[in-house]
Formats: structure tokens, C-alpha cells, sequence
């Protein structure tokens, strides 16, 4: 039997940090090692256009995701990973549906209305600094999943409206044509953890709260201090669950570790003996995968090679459907 189509995307935004590793990357690379996918991920660079404008920071940020997931785990071999701008069927297929799409259905994403929302609490014209990128964005996530006929694709709880809006998209479309579009599912990973940042609040590069999955020895001992505490004294006990140490903690140390630590905790730990666990655990985690991504951005054609394999494993699909589509229309 066929396997089933699963695809996500992942934004050139830089270094991911750790949240985005938790939350995003080893829950999609453990799914697709579970072998029941045919997997496809991508370098959605094109997305990222849409704010950023300085070809130099494109192209490395480009790199340092494609090196990071690389040095996390994901086989090329196993998993198709391929950059967006490499597909250049996904903006054909991007017009295409952009012409069977409401202005209504995108006044309604969410990425378009909070811009809106912040203007207006500004003071400003309603769509001021929106350019048309970020207008559509959801027609072209709508491309990038139907140009392979996705059959899943793994999301968070706060993306789910993307997979709504390509699907109402391809119901049109396919009204209009015949069953030509599936119509993809969304997985949404129970129980993935969402790492808090360093002050508490959603751990973002914007907030500058995050700690970048590959800093050094000495940057992690530097964030991992930054990290906020309580005034309790060392020998007060603590509550495991209410810390943000711990937090992290749990997520990169083996189960034995993390109930050794627990017991520690409420036992009574001093907040820098606390952090001095982290760093132990996270260098034990992260050194192995360190090397392997300072090896892959010190020669960047290994990437470049991954990245053309994968575009190139891809294309015949994709060229596939629009000639398929293009015939229903009419334009062949």
C-alpha cells in the first residue's frame, strides 16, 4: 500500500532555538522516522520574502535551518528536504489558486488581521507597511501543500487556519474542475511541549528571550544565568513545576535524570546549582549536533547538494500536476 504524503514547511528565519527544536523539529523528524510517511520538508525561503529584504541575511538564514534540522537528525535520504524557490511550479500553482480565492477568505487569516489590529491600536492607516506577500501568504502555504498533494501535514494548534483556508481553496477548485486537489489533514501533536522563555513570556527571537540551539559553551552559560527565578533561599525546597530550569531540563535529560533532579528540587537546590545542571544536560544533548552544524555551515555545498537532490526528487510531481491542472483549465 502507498504510503501517505506528509509535508511541512519550515521558514528561513535563522538558527532555530530551542522551543522551535521541541516544538517543531524533533516531533516532524521523529514522525518521519517512524517510516509510516512518504516525508517531504521544505526551506519555505519564498515565505520569508515577505520580510526580509537583504539577499546576504536570506541566504545564510537559509542555511543555518536547512544545517540545523540536518544536524538534529533528519536523513536525506529518508526525508525529502528541498527549498521552496527551487519549485518554481509552486507559484504557477500559487496563481492558480489565487484565482479561485476570496478577498473575504483572506481578510479573515491571521497573520493579515493582528497587522491590521496593531495599526489600528497605533494610530495608523489599517494596512499600513502590508505588502500583497503577506496578504496571500495563505495561497502560497495552500500551493506548497497541494503542488505534491499533500496527504497530512504536521501543524501547530496556531496554524490549523492555514490548512482550513487550503482546503476550502482546493473545495473550489475542485467544483470547478473535478477532483483534482486533495484535501490535506492536519496533525497536531498532542502534548508537545511549548518552551516558555528565558523571562517567561513565548520564547521568540523578537522578544530576544530565546536560546539559539547552537551557542557555545559559553553563550549557554550566559543565557541559561539570564534565566528568571524566584528570591527562595538554596536550601528551600522548590516546586519541580513551577521552574523554568526545569522546564528545559526535562526536555533534553533521560527520564532517570529528570526524577533524580525532581527529587532534588523539592529536597531544596540553589538556583545556580539548578542552572549548572541545565548546561550539564544541554552540552550533552547539543555538543554532538554543535559539530555537525559548525561542519555544515563551514562547507555550505554539502547543503547545497541535500537542497538540489531533494528539489530535484520533487520537480517531476510537481510538473506532473500542473500539467494535469492546466489541462483542466484549459490553458493546454
Amino acid at each position: 500500500m502507498q504510503k501517505q504524503i506528509c509535508l511541512t514547511g519550515i521558514k528561513a528565519t535563522g538558527m532555530p532555538h530551542l522551543g522551535n527544536y521541541i516544538g517543531a523539529i524533533k516531533p516532524a523528524i521523529d514522525m518521519a522516522n517512524t517510516g509510516s510517511f512518504q516525508s517531504y520538508y521544505f526551506i519555505a525561503d519564498y515565505h520569508s520574502l515577505v520580510s526580509i529584504h537583504d539577499a546576504k541575511m536570506m541566504k545564510n538564514y537559509t542555511y543555518e535551518v536547512a544545517a540545523a534540522w540536518l544536524a538534529m537528525g533528519l536523513d536525506p535520504k529518508a526525508i525529502t528536504l528541498y527549498k521552496q524557490s527551487d519549485i518554481p511550479e509552486i507559484l504557477e500553482l500559487h496563481w492558480m489558486l489565487s484565482c479561485f480565492t476570496t478577498k473575504g477568505l483572506m481578510n479573515r487569516a491571521h497573520a493579515y488581521k493582528a497587522v491590521v489590529q496593531e495599526n489600528e491600536g497605533l494610530e495608523r492607516d489599517s494596512d499600513h507597511g502590508i505588502n500583497i506577500g503577506l496578504f496571500t501568504y495563505p495561497i502560497l502555504m495552500a500551493a506548497d501543500i497541494m503542488i505534491l498533494n499533500a496527504d497530512v501535514v504536521p501543524v501547530g494548534a496556531d496554524q490549523l487556519q492555514h490548512i482550513e483556508i487550503a482546503r476550502d481553496i482546493a473545495t473550489v477548485f475542485n467544483n470547478t474542475y473535478g477532483s483534482k486537489l486533495k484535501l490535506p489533514k492536519a496533525i497536531v501533536s498532542e502534548g508537545n511541549k511549548l518552551l516558555s522563555g528565558l523571562d517567561g513570556r513565548k520564547m521568540s527571537k523578537s522578544y530576544g528571550n530565546h536560546i539559539p540551539l547552537f551557542s557555545s559553551d559559553k553563550e549557554l552559560k550566559k543565557l541559561i544565568n539570564r534565566i528568571t527565578t524566584d528570591s527562595s533561599g538554596p536550601l528551600d525546597p522548590k516546586n519541580p513545576d513551577d521552574s523554568l530550569i526545569f522546564d528545559y531540563y526535562g526536555q533534553f535529560a533521560s527520564a532517570e535524570q529528570t526524577l533524580a533532579l525532581r527529587a532534588w528540587y523539592l529536597k531544596g537546590i540553589g538556583w545556580g546549582e539548578a542552572k549548572m545542571e541545565l548546561l550539564s544536560v544541554l552540552n550533552s544533548s547539543l555538543s554532538g549536533p554543535r559539530e555537525i552544524y559548525a561542519e555544515l555551515m563551514g562547507n555550505t555545498s554539502k547543503i547545497d547538494l541535500i537542497l538540489e537532490e531533494g528539489a530535484a526528487r520533487v520537480r517531476p510531481h510537481a510538473q506532473k500536476l500542473i500539467s494535469e491542472l492546466k489541462q483542466s483549465i484549459g490553458l493546454k
